[in-house]
């Protein structure tokens, strides 16, 4: 026989995220009236660092292994039991199968056990409204740069749930050829952050890589060709290149590398911000740490009488507390699941407005 959830106003409603669609493991739990009130992420970087990657089934048995203490610790912390948690939201998709699957039947059958609703969120829809988290929040409508190692998209909002794509990676997120581009200069996983650090010491003028598809209109990308210039450079410049001046050639090509990737995002926001006719550019996913980027995209939005918002820098990575949040919104609209639980690996973001749901 199934049970029926709680009773409780949605508006201030308790929500434990749990994200696990990639390598870190999130939980975190979002009160409607008092915000967020805890999370804790644990990154699988020292288990995949060997293997220069990311390797699924590892992914998926460390979540295993996590889960459970971590939400256990989280409660305790925050001095709450189980019954007191309204709601369980996790992510559905899109990310690696297994690890999806570990979150799933997780949050399912804990909200099974507190007989709560259960609801799947887009990995997207997460890092699109973490901004929401902050004290200084931007307001609908507005234009989202989502800008990870496996997504990159420029999104229309009206609000929640309604979301019009602008344009996407043809190939490659700009993240994935951060780091596909940093292991050919030698970088260790995870590959991203560790470029950006050497591009710190790179000269500016000694390369100029093209800005990909910035020749042309439209609000697509295309990084891969932009990763085999990089490639191109290096062997040709290695070349003559002298074993004590390596590493100032590689520190080049990584400046040059993530001068145009920088570049090529600023200016497919610009594009994007004014076709919307919106002076308000949100911008989330892991890249959006970047610091360069960060710096390009402020300066951007100025110049253009508009201002860009960011998640903290702890939010920009996977975490459970942009699904505790997407959650609180997508359930106070009134959005059910039913017991069956379900995760799309593959789960374009355009399919949200039209309700095209796991489960």
């Amino acid at each position: 026989m199934r049970r029926l959830p709680k009773c409780k106003g949605f508006n201030n409603m308790r929500v434990l995220g749990i994200e696990t669609s990639c390598d870190e493991t999130g939980v975190a739990v979002y009160d409607g009236d008092h915000g967020l009130l805890g999370h804790a992420v644990y990154s699988q970087i020292p288990l995949h660092v060997d293997y220069g990657g990311v390797v699924p089934e590892l992914a998926s048995r460390d979540h295993v292994r996590k889960l459970a203490p971590m939400i256990r610790q989280l409660l305790a912390d925050l001095g709450l039991e189980g019954g007191e948690i309204d709601a369980v939201a996790y992510t559905a998709g899109p990310g690696l199968a297994g690890a999806l699957l570990v979150g799933a039947a997780f949050a399912r059958s804990l909200a099974w056990a507190w007989r709560v609703p259960a609801l799947g969120i887009h990995h997207m829809e997460g890092h699109l409204l973490a901004p929401m988290l902050e004290s200084d929040v931007p307001e609908f409508p507005f234009v989202a740069l989502l800008v990870s190692g496996g997504h990159t998209q420029l999104v229309q909002v009206a609000g929640v749930g309604d979301y019009e794509l602008l344009g996407e990676s043809l190939d490659d997120a700009a993240g994935e050829a951060f780091d596909k581009t940093a292991k050919m200069l030698g970088l260790g996983y995870p590959g991203g952050p560790a470029l950006a650090q050497l591009a710190q010491q790179g000269d500016p003028g000694r390369f100029r890589f093209p800005r990909p598809m910035t020749d042309r209109p439209g609000l697509d990308f295309s990084f891969s060709g932009l990763k085999t210039f990089a490639l191109t450079t290096l062997r040709q410049q290695s070349e003559f290149t002298s074993e004590g001046e390596l590493g100032q050639l590689h520190a080049d090509i990584a400046r040059a590398f993530e001068d145009a990737v920088v570049e090529t995002l600023a200016i497919k926001c610009r594009r994007a911000v004014e076709q919307a006719g919106s002076r308000a550019l949100v911008m989330a996913g892991g890249v959006s740490a970047n610091r360069v980027l960060r710096a390009r995209v402020d300066r951007l939005m100025a110049d253009m009488g508009g201002r860009a918002y960011y998640p903290r820098a702890e939010l920009c990575t996977d975490n459970g507390a942009m699904i505790a949040y997407a959650g609180w919104q997508r359930l106070r609209q009134g959005q059910r699941e039913s017991l069956a639980f379900g995760i799309r690996p593959r789960w374009p973001m355009q399919e949200l407005a039209a309700g095209h749901w796991p489960g």
